[in-house]
């Protein structure tokens, strides 16, 4: 063995001297010989051999090494690197050349943790099968790589894993120490100073906390503001009724009008009488209320200004028009007649097309109910199968929970009985915890009562000395010294006088300044009344107009609900009677189907609910030609919202 240690260490101590950016391989193996010409021819040859293989395959060595010490050398030297390539080397060139007699002395003369540590490392076949293969054919073709080391390395692995767990062994072997019959020294506890128990708060009284207040019961009633509302709107409402119903009765005659063949009156002279509306009493804040929303609409100064000059802008054209009717001038009202029938048209039309629509979708509706029918009988017989099979997969799956559960009741009552010896010691321990724990509260229930009599004590003795204090300090004492107030300081200033006379004139400038706002006060109230004077009178004037329109808005309501009551009439297209036959073929089918089965159609809609429906879709498509008349309809927004009151 010292024969080979003396090899390898000149071996590494040459590898060691080795540069590979600066030496060249060849001429270092001259040098190398003609250093080891006074060795015996044997060794010579012994070290040229391994010197020459671990240069020629220097970069093969180096990746495994360097991984040795990334992964399990990291706390190994660096001065060992040569060391482990001359291992690595021999253990994959030359251990078939060597036998394993002869690589096994090698390995022994070498430190044993760390050759046993490398080997580990260079023989495991998870490295040898993946990263190590990876990487040397990288450099040399894989089957050349494979054939040639890869497999006699896992040729060799389980002899030198029965070598690594030898010298591990006398490893470990060498490093117990011996057993000694001197007697062994027992150490002792030091006489330290026990610390003192730790004091025990005292606790702190619990604060009283105040009574809460019990809930209002107006939280659970409605607000009174809501009942106004309501009284106000319905107020609102009839007056606007009466007021219609007076317009109707006092309409003008040039209102109404008349074809261009008729003849005028004789009587011209006779003008025909305007009656006003009455009065309104408090019109200094407009009110309104919207049908959509309770809450009140109140109108500023500036919006009622603006209001009352569009009114007044309206009043003029509409006087102008009576004037150019008075004077003989045509209207439009044959045209207008015209323009309706067209109307009325187009909405039967538009009526048709939606009835079309909402057939064809009831049709198809239909179809798809009567595909989910077949879909649900097809999803039916496949369920039966896979019930089937369900039930004989549960059985058995019975029978083998029956047999586990005899087999863990065996496995219970053996443990059960290993136990029982446990539970009693575990009785007997809690009772003396629990015999210790209450002594340590009784001797802490004492510490505390104690503790409390003497914060009552000094809270006590506090209160006295505080009481004292007080008394002390509310004893009457004399201080300060009297002064004149009606004397002059004389310290020779300009302006100087006494106290009481600067009194007197500061009072005399108040009376004065007080009679300066009183007098602007007046002037602003006298502003404000002439103000609220031409505001009062542009909100009656703004509400006579509201009443007027409201009244038309009523009339032309009228007209549009009488149009809709004929237009709603039932339809005779041809495209809808055929829609209509077609869906009672389909219901039909769909319910000869669906008797012998008793399989219901997903959302089936009943008699009474689809009537109910079909109302509530007119209704919807009333309200939308409603909203879509009022806005093609110019200047109409506030009318309607007196109409709607």
């Amino acid at each position: 063995m010292t024969y080979y240690g003396k090899c390898i260490e000149m071996v590494m101590k040459h590898l060691d001297r080795f540069q590979p950016e600066k030496d060249s391989p060849e001429q270092f193996l001259e040098a190398t010989a003609a250093s080891l010409q006074t060795l015996s021819p044997q060794k010579q040859a012994f070290i040229m051999e391994i010197l020459s293989g671990c240069l020629e395959y220097h970069k093969l060595l180096t990746i495994v090494v360097d991984a040795f010490y990334v992964r399990d050398g990291r706390l190994c030297l660096r001065a060992d690197y040569s060391l482990f390539e001359v291992i690595c080397y021999l253990a994959t060139f030359q251990l078939e050349e060597l036998g394993f007699q002869l690589f096994r002395d090698v390995v022994r003369s070498q430190p044993v943790h760390k050759v046993c540590q490398f080997l580990r490392f260079l023989f495991n076949p998870l490295n040898l099968g993946s990263w190590i293969k990876d990487e040397w054919s990288l450099v040399y073709e894989t089957s050349h790589v494979k054939e040639n080391w890869i497999d006699p390395l896992m040729r060799w692995q389980p002899e030198i894993q029965e070598l690594i767990d030898q010298l591990q062994g006398e490893l470990t072997s060498q490093l117990s120490p011996p057993k000694s019959k001197a007697k062994v020294t027992e150490p002792k506890e030091l006489s330290l100073t026990t610390p003192r128990p730790r004091a025990i708060p005292v606790p702190e009284p619990v604060p009283q906390v105040a009574k809460t207040r019990p809930v209002p019961r107006s939280t659970y009633q409605p607000p009174k503001e809501q009942r106004l509302l309501e009284m106000t709107k319905r107020y609102n409402r009839w007056k606007a009724e009466e007021l219609l119903l007076q317009a109707n009765f006092e309409e003008l005659r040039c209102a109404v009008p008349r074809s261009r063949g008729e003849p005028q009156l004789q009587d011209s002279k006779k003008k025909p009488r305007l009656r006003l509306p009455p009065r309104i009493l408090k019109a200094q804040k407009l009110t309104f209320y919207t049908p959509n929303d309770n809450a009140p609409v109140k109108l500023n100064t500036a919006a009622i200004l603006r209001e009352g000059a569009l009114y007044q802008r309206q009043v003029e054209k509409e006087l102008q028009r009576v004037d150019r009717l008075v004077d003989g001038a045509g209207d439009f009202s044959e045209f207008l007649e015209w323009q309706r029938r067209m109307q009325a048209k187009d909405r039967e039309e538009q009526l048709a097309a939606g009835e079309v629509r909402r057939l064809r979708g009831k049709l198809s509706h239909e179809e798809a109910v009567l595909a989910r029918q077949q879909v649900a009988r097809e999803k039916r017989r496949t369920a039966e199968l896979k019930k089937e099979e369900t039930a004989e997969l549960m059985q058995r799956c019975a029978e083998r929970r029956l047999q586990e559960e005899k087999s863990t009741k065996e496995l219970v009552e053996q443990v059960m009985e290993t136990q029982k010896n446990v539970r009693v010691a575990q009785t007997e321990l809690r009772k003396g915890r629990r015999r210790i724990a209450q002594e340590v509260t009784e001797e802490n229930r004492e510490l505390l009562q104690r503790s409390a009599e003497a914060a009552k004590e000094e809270q006590r003795r506090r209160c006295t000395l505080v009481s004292q204090l007080r008394a002390l300090e509310f004893q009457p004492t004399r201080r300060g010294k009297l002064v004149d107030l009606t004397q002059i300081p004389g310290h020779g200033l300009e302006g100087e006088m006494s106290v009481v006379e600067l009194r007197e004139r500061l009072a005399l400038l108040k009376e004065t300044r007080r009679l300066q706002e009183e007098e602007r006060r007046d002037q602003i109230i006298q502003g404000k009344r002439a103000k609220s004077q031409e505001l009062r009178d542009t909100v009656e004037q703004v509400a006579l107009c509201r009443a007027a329109m409201g009244r038309s808005a009523a009339l032309r309501w009228e007209e549009k609900k009488a149009r809709w009551a004929a237009a709603g009439a039932p339809s005779q297209d041809e495209r809808v009677l055929e829609l209509q036959r077609r869906i009672q073929e389909k219901e039909a089918e769909r319910r000869a189907r669906a008797a012998p089965g008793h399989v219901p159609a997903p959302r089936a809609v009943r008699p009474k609910q689809r009537a109910q429906l079909e109302a509530q879709r007119r209704l919807e498509l009333e309200r939308s030609r409603e909203r879509w008349l009022r806005a093609q309809q110019p200047g109409c927004g506030p009318a309607r919202r007196l109409g709607a009151a």
